[in-house]
């Protein structure tokens, strides 16, 4: 991955829009401070915030199926005070075939009325992807632009990510830093004292060199500054191939493996 990449470099979707290459994620953070992270976040040059009704900081609502996205995206749209969306995804592919093939139309149709750039999902697993996009090419509409994935050295969706950029869609990866919960990992320690980076800064960077889009996510303006201090090294081939650990832990939930 070149060194030329910077905080304002992006990747062009198949949606003909384009997406910043690092964004600032606001899981779980609590509505009274998402509001001053995300100016912070700003205020360092982020322009890509990722944020969802299921993160609690919009209010929640179960939106599978055409009508019920239908009515979510425009309860967003005014609850956010837009007249569009940059990117929309389905937050998880629950509720059965009708039901997300439903929500896929609802997607469609937004972005056709200009409600919404770019549409895509979030934790399909293959089975999922090959639906949407036989449904797709059987004349349903749109294009996945955008993948977005629990995605680090940990957890490992190959099989999923190398389908989605075989077709030229961008992977997004939520968690990128797994939460923290690997900080201490001897890896990571020692490729953090190889560039005098930080774990947080590693993974950040494994991600970029996998062509992946992290979504780090912190509350301490540090932190969030750290997380952009990631385009003056480059991960060796032989460091990446130390954090290939084909380890299959997810942090929270995975989705992908849901059956139905």
């Amino acid at each position: 991955m070149a060194l030329k990449q910077t905080l304002q470099s992006k990747y062009k979707l198949l949606s003909g829009h384009e997406i910043p290459i690092l964004g600032y994620g606001v899981y779980m953070i609590p509505p009274s401070t998402t509001e001053k992270t995300t100016a912070e976040a700003l205020k360092l040059g982020f322009r890509h915030v990722d944020s969802a009704i299921m993160y609690r900081n919009e209010k929640p609502c179960e939106s599978m199926g055409y009508d019920s996205t239908k009515q979510a995206i425009e309860s967003s749209l005014q609850q956010a005070a837009q007249q569009y969306f940059d990117l929309i995804l389905i937050h998880a592919p629950y509720g059965g075939k009708t039901a997300r093939l439903g929500s896929w139309r609802a997607l469609v149709e937004a972005q056709k009325a200009g409600k919404a750039r770019s549409i895509g999902v979030s934790n399909y697993g293959l089975h999922h992807l090959k639906e949407l996009e036989e449904y797709i090419q059987g004349g349903g509409g749109g294009e996945i632009s955008v993948g977005q994935y629990e995605l680090h050295p940990w957890l490992d969706h190959s099989d999923i990510t190398e389908w989605l950029q075989s077709r030229g869609i961008v992977v997004e990866a939520y968690s990128p830093l797994a939460h923290g919960t690997r900080f201490r990992e001897p890896v990571l320690q020692t490729i953090g004292k190889k560039y005098n980076k930080s774990p947080a800064q590693v993974l950040i960077r494994w991600s970029l060199q996998m062509g992946f889009v992290p979504l780090p996510k912190s509350v301490t303006p540090q932190r969030i500054k750290e997380n952009t201090e990631v385009f003056d090294f480059e991960l060796s081939a032989e460091d990446m191939k130390q954090l290939d650990t084909g380890e299959y832990s997810p942090t929270d939930w995975d989705p992908t493996v849901d059956e139905d």
